[in-house]
């Protein structure tokens, strides 16, 4: 089969299509680069450079590849940025999703697999989180990913798209042998920027002291991004063997708080980090801690990486051969 990965040059997603590529299957990626790394993807994956909202585009790109799914990680991702604007996250994963599933509606392709998130379960009851909590989210990105996985679910009953939304946890860790690393740029994620201050020196800043964890500081649950690429592959797999859909939860059902992931850093970099304690960030949550048996029950999915020592070791492997992101091999390459 042909998969057709929206978002295919971003961090998750370059890490789905080296799955679905070492699975044996075609790959076509579909990215604006406006934040995916083109230097991610096997060069032998056709990448086209579009919109996913561009109608004419994705009619042509589907007469050109033999598509029979999608994996749609197309979105912006950033908490803080969502607070502060709103407009720009409901017309980018919501207003452009739609327009996306629109075009693909037209074609014969009815299964696709959706990068949803933890977000959508807002300031936890209970811990750890399954796929019957509330979805109460507490940002505009966390209701964009509730309300896309919505719309899925009518475009579903309508024109018999079946899908799976797969809800994140942290995405952490690296794919050094394939190219695949994390580099946003502003960068927010901890553990990249832990990464950066033990290789540069540079102060990493850790957003609240003061929050009703064991040592005051969040706590998340940092799922290896290897881990999330098999769970879309055998997602993908499921849909083609009548999996009726729904959302399942992803995460290695561990906590660790920002405290001792600093700590994790320091011992697998054998560097002293400097930190600094800031205030709190909007909307986010005390802790988040992934209930994934359901997962597990359906796919027949178990995370393969369990240590966050592992996890971390991996990111620092592909920081330090790219201590400058992708900025070096750019300069290499510049046609990647």
């Amino acid at each position: 089969m042909a998969i057709l990965v929206t978002g295919g040059a971003g961090y998750v997603g370059s890490a789905i299509v080296h799955r679905l590529v070492g699975a044996g299957l075609t790959a076509v990626v579909l990215d604006d680069l406006r934040i995916g790394h083109p230097e991610a993807l096997p060069k032998s994956v056709p990448l086209v450079r579009g919109d996913i909202a561009n109608t004419a585009l994705l009619r042509d790109l589907l007469r050109r590849y033999p598509i029979d799914a999608v994996v749609h990680c197309a979105a912006l991702a950033e908490v803080a940025e969502s607070v502060k604007d709103p407009r720009r996250y409901y017309r980018n994963n919501v207003e452009k999703g739609i327009a996306f599933l629109a075009g693909l509606v037209d074609s014969p392709v009815r299964r696709l697999v959706f990068s949803s998130s933890c977000s959508v379960y807002g300031m936890p009851r209970r811990l750890p989180i399954d796929e019957q909590h509330p979805l109460q989210p507490s940002h505009p990105y966390g209701r964009t990913k509730q309300m896309f996985e919505a719309v899925l679910a009518d475009f579903g009953a309508a024109h018999e798209l079946r899908s799976i939304a797969l809800r994140y946890f942290n995405a952490a860790g690296a794919l050094p042998e394939a190219g695949v690393g994390e580099d946003h740029n502003p960068e927010s994620h901890l553990i990249p920027n832990l990464l950066r201050g033990a290789l540069d020196g540079t102060e990493v800043r850790i957003h609240g002291d003061d929050y009703p964890t064991r040592d005051g500081t969040c706590e998340r649950d940092y799922l290896h991004i290897e881990d999330l690429a098999e769970a879309h592959l055998l997602a993908l797999q499921a849909l083609q063997n009548g999996h009726r859909g729904g959302a399942l939860n992803l995460g290695r059902g561990q906590g660790a708080t920002n405290l001792e992931v600093a700590h994790t850093v320091e011992a697998v970099t054998g560097v002293r980090l400097r930190i600094a304690i800031g205030p709190r960030r909007p909307g986010d949550p005390p802790a988040l801690v992934a209930d994934s048996r359901k997962a597990q029950q359906e796919l027949g999915w178990l995370p393969r990486w369990v240590a966050l020592e592992d996890i971390v070791a991996s990111a620092f492997k592909w920081h330090q051969a790219h201590p400058h992101g992708y900025q070096a091999e750019r300069a290499v390459d510049p046609h990647r």
